[in-house]
């Protein structure tokens, strides 16, 4: 997974308390792992729903994973004797944030309380399309741009409450008015793309920017690329 910059999380273990079960349940099942209760919300205290969080064991790499609800909650077992690191789950990437130890009980002893886990963070509000192609100087979107934009899909199912702006933007090379028209073009050929794989149409905004939002410079060849881009906006 990628590891990308720590925002903030607050991780916190409640009481954990161990318990030895008495002769008239020693032959019941003894749980060999424990709950999780975790919380995402963000700077403002505001709960966030349908965010991921996902818990990778150190010791075999297995994930395991969460959806918040509409309170921002979910629950989750993991075995114990084991150290979880700790991702919230973006598009295409996720950020790793802490990490929870769940020490091995011995014996008859099992977890009767929860650990708790709470998160704050604040979700991006844009992000690029990478590897979202066109046909040079055209509106025609390359075959190879499927796979991201499919994976777009997927998120805005998940978020389904979400409505965004897909933004054109081009390099410096040709004139003003026609970078413009392209990258308009091209905003809309993505909406399109979206919407026939069954996103609501009013969920959607394109816009073109032509050449007037560079991120690079357009001196060289890499700086080009690099203002030729798809950009979503979370609005």
């Amino acid at each position: 997974m990628k590891k990308l910059l720590v925002l903030f999380v607050l991780l916190s273990m409640g009481p954990v308390w161990v318990y030895s079960q008495n002769g008239n349940v020693q032959n019941a099942a003894i749980p060999k792992d424990a709950a999780v209760d975790v919380t995402v919300s963000d700077f403002k205290n505001n709960l966030l729903n349908n965010e991921i969080i996902v818990f990778k064991s150190k010791i075999n790499n297995k994930e395991f994973q969460g959806i918040t609800n509409e309170t921002g909650k979910f629950t989750v077992r993991l075995p114990a004797g084991d150290e979880y690191e700790i991702f919230i789950l973006g598009f295409k990437d996720s950020t790793s944030y802490n990490v929870l130890k769940i020490p091995a009980t011995t014996g008859n002893a099992y977890y009767k309380k929860p650990f708790v886990v709470n998160i704050q963070f604040q979700p991006s509000k844009t992000f690029v399309l990478e590897d979202c192609n066109f046909d040079f100087g055209k509106a025609t979107l390359q075959e190879t741009s499927f796979t991201v934009l499919d994976e777009l899909v997927a998120y805005l199912n998940r978020k389904d409450e979400e409505r965004i702006e897909i933004g054109g933007h081009t390099d410096n090379v040709g004139k003003p008015a026609s970078n413009l028209k392209l990258s308009l073009d091209r905003a809309n050929a993505v909406r399109d793309y979206l919407i026939g794989k069954g996103i609501n149409p009013e969920r959607l905004t394109a816009k073109g920017y032509g050449m007037t939002e560079p991120v690079a410079e357009n001196n060289t060849e890499d700086g080009r690329a690099q203002n030729r881009r798809t950009e979503v906006k979370i609005l």
